[in-house]
């Protein structure tokens, strides 16, 4: 584990042996904008996910779970959550999950 998101990039991205113009161009931003990712003095923009997966051949899921756990992770050092937050937040998804099937459900 990296220690964020933007580190998660850069070592992906030299493991590739990409130099920072050549994944920025894949994801349509430039070098510089890509550095202050990598060194977290900016956000990486989640619409930009399924670029980052194909430009990196990753798994989106696998991409996903470090995006959204980097993120989650920094709104809960902000805002000084405790643990039980994680286990309240995976109640609510399971919760809305179960939601959204039973409203696709067609009886007949």
């Amino acid at each position: 584990m990296e220690t964020n998101f933007g580190e998660y990039i850069r070592k992906l991205r030299t493991e590739k042996g990409l130099t920072l113009t050549q994944l920025g161009a894949k994801l349509g931003i430039d070098s510089g904008a890509l550095s202050k990712i990598e060194t977290g003095k900016k956000e990486f923009d989640e619409k930009c996910l399924d670029n980052l997966a194909n430009a990196l051949d990753l798994d989106i899921e696998k991409l996903k779970v470090e995006y959204f756990g980097d993120q989650f992770a920094k709104k809960m050092y902000a805002y000084n959550c405790s643990i039980e937050t994680l286990i309240v937040a995976e109640e609510k998804v399971n919760y809305l999950k179960s939601t959204n099937v039973k409203q696709g459900e067609l009886k007949f």
